[in-house]
């Protein structure tokens, strides 16, 4: 029986390579469904963890937010006013003075505490600070009558510390010139929660000086507000992991395995925190991780936003596994890309014919490397996790590619570049602020080395060689 042409050959062996690059994409799409689906667990995750974290918050006390201590007087002035009728009557309007402090020192510590519900941990934290605060003069809190024949009447001054969740306030000592003072709840001041004190024998504009100690609990996050026209804070931790934020970044900090330790130093003339407090502008929302961002110059967007400047630490994880597991499944396409790569390759050069079905196994097992990853990091440290999982599959990798590839050498050798393959996505992910320009690098060298490998490679000769062996 005759030979088929040629021709005909030739366009079969085309149509099957393309059937089989078709397949290999179909594989590669159903591959990324399955990453999808591991990313979307991921999220579940994430929410799970954010939901703990709310619970925590709810039994406990929220990200913590102090402004204060201020000094809050009340008052009201009344006038008379004659009617047409020559009928007298008496006016009344409701003064409310708020006087922030010229001079506020911060001083104390965060104690850390992790929580935990089920799986998922939240940082946590006891707050022990002191609070000094001075008054050069308290005129302000005199006020004038703006009507003919006016009259001012105040209660007593008192004296006001506004936190964010009341819950996490366990004990308060107010001193003045060495007299402790009765705290009592609440603020006075119908725009913040807290505590207060009241000042019965405060003479209109004399000097006064405040000392505070307050032990308070809270959730990751803790802020305050620099209410002075001049505040200096300093905070110290054994937490070795600290994010700082808010308006405010410290002027000094010490950050080591340790812990930290940080001082802040604003003025009057950096921030408009003391005359917002005197406007009754409203304690920042740490719950959501964000720190309202609004310049002290824009008015317009500070008046919309109506939250106080604050300088503000977290306590952070620096390896959250749900953040890390996320980050490693964007880079799983091109895992199972660089594998294929090779694998076809090793095909090409070894005419080893290797089944679409084998192509579709080694992918779910480079994809279940994440699966198995984000599972053992809810249970071991980051790096151990990521140690086990990354063992599993290259040894699964290792002895299938050695019956796939047709002995253990070549096995071997695939088993020692999926190594190499989460050795560097390890490198990827460790240091986030290069992994671009390491990725990068990474993909130029896999080319590099596919064209080394293949320069002197005939591929049409390649393809007459097999139009032979199939005559």
């Amino acid at each position: 029986m005759p030979s088929p042409p040629v021709a005909m050959l030739g366009g079969m062996k085309l149509n099957a390579t393309f059937t089989k690059l078709a397949i290999l994409a179909v594989i590669t799409l159903l591959l990324c469904l399955v990453l999808s689906e591991i990313g979307g667990l991921v999220h579940e995750r994430q929410a799970r963890q954010r939901e703990a974290s709310q619970n925590i918050e709810q039994s406990l006390a929220g990200p913590q937010a102090l402004a204060g201590p201020l000094l809050v007087r009340e008052c009201r002035e009344s006038w008379p006013v004659i009617s047409a009728g020559k009928k007298e009557t008496v006016e009344t309007r409701d003064i409310r003075l708020v006087a922030p402090p010229h001079h506020l020192k911060v001083a104390g510590g965060l104690s850390p505490e992790v929580r935990y519900r089920g799986l998922f941990k939240v940082n946590t934290y006891l707050s022990e600070l002191t609070l000094e605060a001075s008054w050069d003069s308290t005129a302000e809190l005199t006020p004038r009558a703006e009507h003919p024949n006016g009259r001012v009447g105040c209660s007593a001054p008192v004296v006001a510390v506004a936190v964010s969740d009341p819950r996490g306030l366990r004990a308060a000592e107010l001193k003045r010139d060495g007299r402790v003072l009765a705290v009592q709840p609440g603020t006075t001041h119908p725009a913040y929660r807290g505590l207060h004190a009241t000042l019965p024998d405060l003479r209109d504009g004399e000097p006064l000086a405040l000392s505070l100690k307050l032990s308070v609990v809270g959730s990751r996050r803790l802020g305050i507000v620099p209410a002075g026209a001049d505040t200096q804070v300093a905070l110290q931790s054994s937490w070795p992991h600290p994010s700082f934020t808010g308006q405010f970044l410290p002027v000094e900090r010490n950050v080591g395995a340790s812990g930290f330790a940080a001082r802040w130093q604003v003025s009057s003339l950096a921030s408009t925190a003391a005359s917002d407090l005197q406007a009754g502008g409203a304690l920042p929302n740490l719950s959501d991780g964000t720190v309202p961002a609004v310049s002290a110059y824009d008015e317009a967007a500070r008046a919309k936003a109506n939250a106080l400047e604050v300088l503000a630490v977290e306590l952070i994880d620096p390896v959250n596994p749900y953040m890390m597991s996320h980050r490693a499944i964007k880079y799983g396409l091109m895992f199972i890309v660089l594998t294929f790569v090779t694998v076809g390759l090793t095909e090409l050069l070894t005419g080893r014919r290797v089944h679409p079905v084998q192509y579709l196994l080694v992918g779910l097992a480079l994809s279940l490397f994440f699966l198995l990853l984000l599972s053992l990091s809810e249970h071991l440290p980051f790096l151990v996790a990521y140690l086990v999982a990354a063992g599993a599959a290259a040894a699964v990798l290792t002895q299938y590619a050695a019956a796939m590839l047709g002995g253990w050498l070549r096995g071997l050798s695939f088993g020692g570049g999926i190594t190499l393959l989460y050795g560097a996505l390890y490198v990827l992910l460790s240091r986030e602020q290069t992994a671009l320009v390491i990725g990068a690098l990474l993909l130029f060298a896999v080319l590099t080395t596919v064209m080394i490998v293949t320069r002197r490679m005939d591929w049409y000769g390649l393809g007459a060689a097999r139009l032979g062996q199939a005559d």
